[in-house]
């Protein structure tokens, strides 16, 4: 059983929370049998590490278990979606802002300080701009790091782990990511499997976050129908283990009847078998979705970029948004991808 399904959508800055780390597994698959083996030795060792998986798989929560597991367990554990910030406040968020009278800005220490003696987990990091690559790369390589308007280094003993859902090779072949601070990320490795590939875990999950979510000792919902469970089984779940939180949660709020029903989670239209072998135009839908869903957010929500990037017309882009029932605004938030079936 793994611990990295019991918050997978929670979206916490810094934590010492002990009980997180402690959380039983959820499922015995061997997917995440090897997860759980593969955080074990990691946590061995100081080097950074990159986390890659869909998004809703619960890379925030495989740092965390990387860092209760570590030497720096006494640590803080402190984390900064690169994606989420703006370039003219990030460098300051992560580097920190020495005091300055001129310009009338205050000093103040960014997260790489706040996680001394910890671990700092980088979301989305193929997000992160050109100048603070930079930035970082000088961080790994001399431990050192000089806040914004500063001129003194200062050094720090922070244990980098990073995580992207996108394909960071990939981003070093476009020239949007360092291939030198790639390398140095890349160090030690943890790939996340989606829930689609998690076999039987799917409805263990499912029945774990329903006992979390009944509405008090006086719940309807009691368990699963047999439809219900086939249905789950069989959907491929985009979002991951987010959704199935947010489906079941609605389901346990929502259900008239002892057992929650396809309708109660959404999925009475779902009836693909689980080995259903996906056409062409499935999978190029699915292709396509991702790569838009990287382009906007590797250039944060600029249209005319993202095209230019997808070597597509500007208008091209926006038919296959429409198509595809994409939002720019989702794309730049944490929210799975959704698509038109």
């Amino acid at each position: 059983m793994t611990s990295l399904d019991s918050a997978a959508g929670s979206r916490g800055r810094a934590t010492d929370d002990a009980q997180a780390a402690a959380t039983p597994f959820i499922g015995g698959g061997e997917a995440m049998q090897a997860v759980a083996r593969t955080i074990r030795k990691i946590a061995t060792d100081d080097a950074p590490v990159l986390i890659t998986g869909e998004t809703g798989t619960g890379k925030e929560l495989a740092a965390r278990q990387i860092h209760h597991a570590s030497r720096r367990r006494d640590g803080p554990f402190i984390s900064l979606d690169c994606g989420a910030l703006s370039p003219a406040t990030l460098p300051a968020e992560l580097f920190g802002q020495e005091r300055s009278a001129f310009a009338g800005t205050p000093g103040r220490a960014g997260r790489l300080e706040a996680a001394n003696g910890g671990t700092l987990l980088l979301e989305e990091i193929d997000a992160l701009p050109a100048a603070q690559q930079a930035g970082l790369l000088r961080f790994l390589e001399e431990g050192t790091i000089e806040r914004i308007g500063g001129l003194e280094g200062i050094p720090l003993d922070v244990r980098i782990i990073a995580a992207t859902q996108g394909d960071l090779a990939q981003a070093v072949q476009d020239g949007i990511f360092r291939e030198d601070l790639y390398y140095r990320l890349n160090v030690l490795q943890l790939a996340l499997p989606p829930l689609r590939e998690r076999g039987d875990d799917i409805v263990a999950l499912a029945e774990h976050y329903l006992r979390q979510f009944r509405p008090g000792p006086n719940g309807r919902a009691v368990g699963f129908s047999e439809a219900a469970k086939r249905v789950m089984n069989a959907y491929p779940w985009p979002g991951n283990i987010r959704e199935l939180i947010n489906r079941v949660r609605r389901a346990a709020v929502m259900c008239e009847t002892r057992l929650i029903t396809p309708a109660d989670l959404g999925l009475e239209r779902r009836t693909e078998p689980r080995d259903h072998v996906p056409t062409l135009a499935e999978v190029r839908a699915r292709a396509e979705v991702r790569a838009i869903h990287a382009a906007i957010r590797r250039n944060r929500g600029n249209i005319a970029a993202a095209a230019r990037q997808l070597e597509i017309s500007r208008v091209t882009l926006y038919q296959l948004m429409d198509k595809y029932g994409l939002e720019k605004d989702r794309c730049l938030s944490s929210d799975p991808v959704a698509w038109k079936n």
